[in-house]
This record gives C-alpha cells, sequence and structure tokens, in this order.
C-alpha cells in the first residue's frame, strides 16, 4: 500500500469503537476477543471459569454475536447471561483496532490506517493499511499481512518500509470487522452511503484479497488460521472462492496453501524472464520462474473453474513489449490462469513509469488473442494513494487457426 496524502474525504457510515490511546499511567487494555478462532474463544472462556459442556454452547454465541452480529458491547448479547456478561466484560472486550486516518476516494475506495498496540512497553505501536473496492455488484476488502515487507520489489512501494512482524491472525480477522463497522455491513446496521458503494445484494465487503502490505505466505500460519475464521458460514462466512492470496512466489509454500487452506491463488508475477524479474522481485532469485510455474501448475486448488491470476504491472519500456505478451502466453501453457494488467502507479522516489494506454492495450490484446481472460484494473482510489481495484472484461477464446497463428508469430522471438 501507498502512503497518505494530506487530503483526506470522511466517510459516511456508523462510528467504529478504536481502541482509546493510552498515557503513560493508564492501565493495560483488556485482551480484545475480536478475531480470535473457536479455540481461542474457547479458551478465554476456560479463563474465566466457562468449561464443560457448557463451554461449546458459550463460544458459539459469541461468534454468533462478534461475527454474524459485529457486537460492539457484550450488554448487545441478550441470549448471554447477564452473570456471563458480566465476566466476560471484566476481563475482555470487542475493541477492534485504532483507526488513525480514515479516507474516502471520489471513486467510493476507502481506505483505513489502523494502529495494533506495541508489542513490549516503550516500542512504538504499529501501522498498518486496509483498503476497500467496491463496484457494482461486489465489494473487496485489500488486507495485510504483515507490517512493512521483506521483499524489496523495486516498483512497490511497501518495499520501502522494513518488515517489523507478521500480523496474527486476530489482527487479519481485525481488519475485516473494522471494515464492516465502518460500511455497517451487519444486520440492522444503518448501511453507509456514498459514490461508487455497490447497489446490489446484501454485503458490501463480499470478497478478500490478501495484496495488502506483505508477503502473506510469510505468515503462512496467521493467514491459513484467519481464512478459516473468515470463511465459517456461521459467522463472517467469506467462502473460499472468494477469498484471494497474493503471492510473490514463495514457493515451498504454495501447495501447502492449495492442499491444507484451498483459496484462490494469485501470483505476482511481473516479468517472463529471470533476468528481469530478479530486478523487480528479487525472491526470483531464490526461488526463479520455472520452479514457480511449476508449483502453479500443481497446485491443488487449481481448475478451470478456479484459475490462478497472474498480476502483471506495466512498466513503460521495461515489461511491456509484443514480445514480452507473447512469451507470457508461452509461459502460461498447461496453468489454468487470467492474467490481471495493472497499470503502474506513481509513488514519490519510484524510478518507473506507467506504460502508455496504447502499449497496454496492445499486450492485452495478445494475451486476449491467446485465450486468456486480460482485464485492465483500472485505477482506484489514486487521489488518495490507494490505487487498487480492477475492470473485469469478459472475453471468448480465440478459434484453434487464429491460436496456431500466434504459436507461429511467438516462435519468431525464440
Amino acid at each position: 500500500m501507498m502512503s497518505t496524502p494530506e487530503t483526506a474525504t470522511e466517510a459516511t457510515a456508523p462510528e467504529a469503537a478504536p481502541a482509546p490511546s493510552l498515557g503513560a499511567d493508564a492501565p493495560a487494555p483488556l485482551p480484545s476477543l475480536i478475531g480470535l478462532d473457536r479455540d481461542k474463544l474457547g479458551a478465554a472462556l476456560d479463563a474465566i471459569g466457562v468449561r464443560g459442556s457448557d463451554r461449546r454452547m458459550r463460544v458459539n454465541q459469541l461468534w454468533h454475536w462478534i461475527y454474524l452480529r459485529g457486537a460492539t458491547d457484550f450488554a448487545e448479547m441478550t441470549n448471554v447471561s447477564k452473570h456471563l456478561r458480566a465476566d466476560l466484560a471484566a476481563a475482555y472486550s470487542l475493541a477492534r483496532p485504532e483507526i488513525v486516518m480514515e479516507q474516502v476516494s471520489q471513486d467510493g475506495t476507502r481506505k483505513w490506517l489502523l494502529r495494533f498496540p506495541a508489542d513490549h512497553p516503550g516500542e512504538r505501536p504499529h501501522d498498518i493499511e486496509t483498503v476497500y473496492i467496491p463496484e457494482s455488484d461486489r465489494g473487496t476488502l485489500c488486507v495485510s499481512s504483515q507490517v512493512g515487507c521483506t521483499l524489496n520489489c523495486s516498483f512497490c512501494h511497501t518495499g520501502t518500509q522494513r518488515l517489523v512482524r507478521n500480523l496474527t491472525a486476530a489482527e487479519i480477522v481485525a481488519q475485516v470487522m473494522v471494515a464492516r463497522d465502518r460500511l455497517g455491513d451487519y444486520p440492522g446496521r444503518d448501511r453507509a452511503t456514498g459514490p461508487g458503494l455497490p447497489t446490489e445484494g446484501d454485503r458490501l465487503v463480499t470478497n478478500i484479497v490478501f495484496m495488502g502490505m506483505g508477503e502473506p505466505l510469510y505468515a503462512y500460519d496467521s493467514v491459513k488460521e484467519a481464512i478459516e475464521t473468515l470463511s465459517d458460514g456461521d459467522g463472517l462466512g467469506l467462502g473460499k472462492r472468494r477469498i484471494t492470496v497474493s503471492t510473490s512466489g514463495v514457493v515451498p509454500e504454495i501447495e501447502r496453501l492449495g492442499a491444507e487452506v484451498g483459496p484462490m491463488l494469485a501470483i505476482s508475477l511481473h516479468a517472463v524472464r529471470d533476468k528481469l524479474r530478479d530486478e523487480l522481485v528479487p525472491i526470483n532469485k531464490k526461488y526463479p520462474i520455472a520452479e514457480l510455474m511449476e508449483a502453479c501448475r500443481t497446485y491443488p486448488a487449481a481448475s478451470n473453474a478456479k484459475r490462478i491470476t497472474f498480476e502483471y504491472v506495466m512498466l513503460k519500456g521495461v515489461n511491456d513489449s509484443p514480445a514480452d505478451a507473447r512469451a507470457l502466453v508461452k509461459l502460461l501453457e498447461g496453468v489454468p490462469a487470467k492474467i490481471n494488467l495493472i497499470p503502474f502507479n506513481p509513488w514519490p522516489g519510484t524510478q518507473y513509469e506507467c506504460s502508455d494506454w496504447e502499449t497496454i492495450e496492445r499486450f492485452s490484446d495478445i494475451v486476449f488473442r491467446a485465450g486468456y481472460a486480460s482485464p485492465v484494473r483500472t485505477p482506484r482510489g489514486r487521489d488518495i494513494l490507494a490505487a487498487c481495484g480492477q475492470l473485469k472484461s469478459e472475453s471468448e477464446k480465440l478459434s484453434a487457426r487464429e491460436r496456431l497463428a500466434l504459436r507461429a508469430m511467438m516462435a519468431q522471438d525464440e
């Protein structure tokens, strides 16, 4: 994600319940139950004396109120006894992360700068960004998995921030809770209003993408646990086909992700030759393109119905030639895939420029004619430096004759 600009527009949404700022002598805040999975909720109940057969029922009650209803106070839990509500309130809270800043783009994109408490007394708290990208029929939330990043991709602003630590599963889920709070995306809440918000369906947050700060597969355990909580049908209910994990290519964890979790997979590819990808995505030096593509071909959750998305940022004069497009098509042979072409969004200090629109269209046309869907992300939230989102395009595959002609053209590039 990118840094915060000087101007912002306030959202029209119900007030959230951010954690209070603490003075030097203030008591430590109570631990929050927000983001915990069923096992951890059970442990929290056990710690206040709720044990045995009663505990499972109470876990289900908490789960319902926290994740389905979005409760912000234990007093809302009307089917929980007053005695237990008092015990819960004495030991725990339902606090969300502190919202340091909220910005709303002219196109409806929303960005939240969220703050998590420091790990130890005297240390600085940790800030991360979460972005909501609305469309008419859906709303996608882009969540972070780490504070900072260790990959140092040369075109990515997050790569300029040092890695501090992985987020916990609870902190990942809490980002979703904040977004739903601010959007009023719970039964009985007043839904947010404003330009660009979904007008179809019952929910405003319909999809989750792990494309924020950090490399999700370097925070594998947290991401796995978070997805299990997010996809639980009795709570947040976001099916795994609506959850996408984007990786720069941590090859050993890709198969594990597919076998153990099974979300949609996206690959930050950005180059078709190792020499260039070594520069753009330095993890390529450890896991080169051939190894990455083999992991994609054997990804357990991939199929024609669950295609792998390959992300390709368009950099002027760097990776945007017709030869690059044809090499990309050849590289993807045998992989159920679609390609997202991403116009580069500049940030202060970058060495790159975005390809011109004619070049992007030409690149997209080559990929399209090879039979691959090739939507081009339309810049979203640029006025708040949260550029994300995409304009989906439907395509039809070419005839076999046209595809053979294209293969002949590609052979000339070898």
